[in-house]
């Protein structure tokens, strides 16, 4: 597959921004050659995974160990037996979709090390892949006519983020410790069954 033309995250907006920006890093690809349907379904499979879980899951489709299940844009899509890995039953294995798919991936993970972020700590916050302007081609019918042969290129926009990692036990137990903040109300609540009391 040719390269990926990637945006830089200063000149692109992105439609959804991550809730800390510096735990958080992007990357994007405009008018990329590869079928907008293909690619919406296989990012919808890949949301909210973890990044190392995320490519190792494209890589096991390219070689059809594993699939992505086809939950909409369906139509005609066959069944298969491994679609019920993910509860489905239409699947297929778009090895083009998952090349570029690894290949943001891949440099979405280098500039989270640029920023000095954990990478094998990652998580696939916010992934959303949009139509881009079709490309024209035709194709030559009978009778010396010609119909159009458009291609369905694809934008594609990533953020990653830095997932919280899990309190262990001794943490807990300094944070049971802390003294628990009081409310006005509460406070006014205590002070008034004080009053009733005496």
């Amino acid at each position: 597959t040719g390269r990926v033309p990637l945006r830089s995250s200063s000149r692109m907006k992105y439609s959804r921004e991550a809730e800390n920006s510096t735990k958080s890093c992007k990357a994007s690809g405009s008018d990329l050659r590869v079928h907008f349907k293909n690619t919406c379904v296989t990012a919808a499979a890949i949301r909210k995974m973890q990044v190392k879980k995320a490519k190792k899951y494209l890589e096991d489709v390219i070689e059809h160990k594993q699939a992505i299940p086809f939950r909409f844009f369906n139509g005609c899509v066959g069944r298969h037996a491994q679609a019920k890995m993910t509860n489905a039953t239409q699947c297929r294995w778009p090895k083009k979709s998952c090349q570029f798919l690894l290949h943001l991936l891949k440099n979405a993970e280098s500039n989270a090390e640029v920023k000095g972020l954990d990478t094998e700590n990652l998580e696939i916050f916010h992934i959303q892949v949009n139509r881009a302007q079709k490309q024209r081609r035709r194709t030559y019918r009978a009778h010396g006519r010609t119909n159009p042969y458009m291609s369905s290129p694809c934008h594609i926009e990533l953020i990653l983020c830095e997932k919280d990692r899990a309190i262990g036990k001794g943490e807990e137990d300094e944070e049971s410790k802390r003294p628990k903040k009081i409310f006005k109300k509460r406070l006014a609540q205590q002070r008034s069954q004080a009053l009733m009391a005496a």
